[in-house]
């Protein structure tokens, strides 16, 4: 299966190869490393690597432990493969998805950013699911107000607590969209950023909102 792991290590000398020689002891096959922060003395990376289906996921996180320094932030599951691009092939799907674009765009999502499931609402009460992806609950946890920008967090309270979330608004469509992680460690800044990017390129397509007004007629 392929895993990512979030960690933070020391920044300096040496200390991402003690990582790598560890992993690949443990049996890991390191595919992709990402560093997505940098400062005081820290370094927070995400790591993908090929990991048996049967063995458990402690021993990695043990492996890593081991090294001095080392936080485990979390491990989890990915669908993303390393070497590729997913963004330019998901955009390419809904520039031509026509009025399916929405839906292209939530069914997509999950698989990018190794999340669980997408939705799409209205932003106004009563809320009315416009699409959700597969594995998305009956009832979508959107949040009572929308933020005016993408932002990340994770919920305190109710049958969701715990579960990361990455909630932003479709201002164009009167939506909100949301996107959820159970497993694995909080949204990063850079997730969001990217998640910006893409949701702005979406609402510049010209069958998006002709797409949305007749699935909001006979919602998924």
């Amino acid at each position: 299966m392929l895993l990512r792991l979030r960690i933070t290590l020391l920044d300096q000398p040496g200390s991402l190869g003690r990582i790598t020689r560890v992993l690949g002891v443990a049996g890991a096959d390191i595919t992709q490393i990402v560093v997505l922060d940098r400062g005081e003395g820290r370094a927070l990376d995400d790591i993908t690597v090929y990991w048996p289906d049967a063995a458990p996921r402690q021993t990695l996180v043990q492996a890593l432990e081991s090294v001095s320094g080392v936080i485990v932030e979390g491990v989890w599951n990915t669908r993303e493969g390393p070497d590729t691009y997913p963004e330019l092939e998901i955009l390419k799907y809904i520039t031509t998805a026509g009025d399916r674009a929405l839906a292209t765009l939530l069914d997509s999502m999950p698989v990018l950013f190794s999340a669980d499931w997408a939705a799409a609402g209205t932003e106004k009460a009563p809320r009315m699911v416009i699409h959700s992806s597969w594995r998305a609950p009956d009832e979508v946890p959107f949040p009572e107000d929308t933020p005016p920008r993408p932002a990340a967090f994770t919920l305190d309270s109710g049958r969701h607590s715990g579960l990361h979330v990455i909630t932003a608004p479709l201002p164009p469509l009167a939506l909100t969209f949301l996107l959820a992680r159970a497993d694995g460690p909080a949204f990063h800044r850079t997730e969001v950023h990217r998640l910006t990017r893409i949701l702005e390129i979406f609402l510049t397509l010209p069958a998006v909102e002709r797409g949305v007004a007749r699935q909001s007629q006979r919602p998924d």
